[in-house]
């Protein structure tokens, strides 16, 4: 068995103010910090083997975090295929004044469905076809050996992989979302299937 441990960013700024972030580059607040060292003691009992953060800050310095508390001693490796959905013309908006344009079905779908489009921005199906063969070739390898992997990410990109992972249907992972400095812990098998699953959170 190996652990496949995903972990979103903690809080960035842009999220303390309910903005779409996509592909820009927040830091994280003082609450966002607290988050990812809660994540690092919460993953203290695994050692690993592998790192792999989407290149963004928000994601770098959650890494960053966890590094000082689990004493994880590898390098990231930074890959650009785990990066957050491009939200497009949405990107720096406010969410909830966006919800009261759209109306709040509309918005559930926009924000949250599978094969949604966003003008000049990406759906969650775009980051997966972006993500899973990435995952296939780069990670899963890693995985068949027995090397434990830890991913710190983002809310979109791991939904992503979630969906691939847990066999979630195009319609259930629209009710899927993963919290800031949410951990989420597999346990891989030998034929890369999901053998055990615990969610570990970093809320009080």
């Amino acid at each position: 068995m190996a652990y496949l441990v995903l972990v979103r960013h903690g809080e960035s700024t842009f999220n303390a103010q309910g903005i779409w972030t996509g592909w820009q580059n927040p830091p994280l607040t003082e609450k966002g910090l607290e988050e990812a060292k809660k994540a690092g003691e919460l993953i203290k009992d695994i050692k690993f083997d592998f790192a792999f953060t989407s290149p963004l800050l928000r994601s770098t310095q959650t890494f960053d975090e966890i590094v000082k508390t689990a004493g994880i001693t590898v390098a990231p490796i930074l890959a650009d295929e785990i990066k957050e959905r491009n939200y497009g013309d949405y990107t720096g908006k406010n969410k909830w004044e966006i919800e009261k344009e759209l109306g709040e079905e509309k918005f559930k779908k926009l924000r949250r469905g599978f094969d949604v489009p966003i003008p000049n921005g990406e759906t969650l199906k775009d980051v997966y076809n972006r993500v899973i063969p990435y995952f296939q070739t780069q990670i899963l390898p890693k995985l068949y050996d027995g090397k434990n992997v830890i991913i710190s990410a983002h809310g979109n990109s791991l939904r992503a992989l979630a969906k691939f992972l847990e066999n979630i249907s195009d319609e259930d992972i629209s009710g899927v979302e993963i919290a800031t400095g949410q951990v989420i812990v597999y346990q891989i098998d030998s034929e890369g299937k999901v053998s055990s699953k615990d969610i570990r959170t970093t809320s009080s």
